[in-house]
């Protein structure tokens, strides 16, 4: 006797962005797994990865907005994270085995004297437990495998970093405002460093990543409530997510007619017409009626579209 065929559910056609919430202890994988069986959107991806140890801002980006996710990637980033003094992990975070420690336990004076130098463009030595390929391979694997792993400083931006409060002698907390690539492991390892001490990441938020902050953020909780509510109705879930051109906050926008629309949608360059349209811009997006149409770039006054956006 033949075993019944299971039946799928069909594929939501979802454009827009959702900020999750992420918790502590999840994979921005795992969350966004969770995710995808509530809404079951055709197309998804997310902004970002946050470690598990890590809760806060993780965008995902439904159907037409994964084509946004560079420009939320490349926006700064605001992290709120603890310090804890006297010991450097292997890892860098509490997951770690400590191999450095100090008795030294620097106040908030000392704390604030060394700051400026960790602002600014400055070198960075990432995590050896980090993402990055060495000859192919994650350093993360080839740290667990016991393999010595030796990363190249990268240059990075730091715009702003404040020491925001100090939990009794052993811990700090600070607030970061950084680019693309900044770990903030190696900024507690590189503080403890420079302090004379040891010092790893105990706690970690992030409250920013791009033009997505708190105010944007839907826990898994408040998600999946609405989804047992709603049933099969996908529809009163749609108001959680942001539309697309929220991504598009930092990117110049040029106004264009229906008739262009057309010919652009046809991946056809139009000539910008009136006194505030750029001669020349490396990223911009044309839109009409308020609604975008194509990312490209302006050229002479032309606008030559690169990708499509079917809203």
């Amino acid at each position: 006797m033949s075993r019944p065929q299971k039946v799928r559910r069909p594929r939501n056609a979802i454009d827009g962005w959702l900020v999750l919430d992420k918790p502590y202890g999840l994979t921005s994988n795992d969350a966004l797994t969770r995710v995808k069986r509530i809404l079951h959107p055709e197309k998804v991806g997310h902004a970002g990865t946050l470690d598990p140890r890590a809760s806060g801002c993780l965008p995902l980006a439904f159907g037409e907005a994964t084509k946004t996710v560079p420009m939320v990637m490349n926006g700064r980033k605001v992290y709120r994270f603890e310090v804890t003094w006297g010991a450097e992990t292997d890892t860098d975070d509490t997951e770690g085995t400590v191999i450095a420690t100090s008795d030294i336990r620097p106040d908030a004076a000392a704390i604030g004297a060394v700051l400026p130098e960790f602002t600014g463009t400055i070198l960075q030595v990432p995590p050896k437990f980090s993402a990055i390929k060495v000859d192919g391979e994650r350093a993360y694997d080839l740290a667990r495998d016991g393999e010595t792993v030796e990363l190249e400083a990268r240059p990075i931006d730091v715009h702003r970093l404040s020491l925001i409060e100090m939990r009794g002698d052993d811990r700090s907390v600070f607030e970061a405002e950084c680019g693309k690539g900044t770990y903030v492991r190696a900024l507690a390892r590189d503080l403890g460093r420079r302090l004379g001490t040891r010092g790893h990441v105990t706690e970690l938020r992030r409250l920013l990543v791009g033009p997505f902050g708190e105010a944007d953020m839907v826990t898994l909780e408040e998600l999946e409530e609405a989804a047992r509510a709603a049933g099969e109705d996908v529809e009163p879930l749609m108001d959680f997510l942001l539309p697309v051109r929220e991504a598009l906050a930092d990117v110049p926008e040029v106004l264009v007619s229906g008739d262009d629309a057309a010919r652009i949608r046809q991946g056809m360059a139009v000539l910008l017409r009136g006194r505030s349209a750029p001669l020349a811009c490396e990223l911009a997006f044309a839109s009409h009626a308020g609604t975008p149409v194509a990312l490209g770039s302006v050229d002479r006054g032309r606008f030559q579209p690169s990708r499509i956006l079917h809203l």
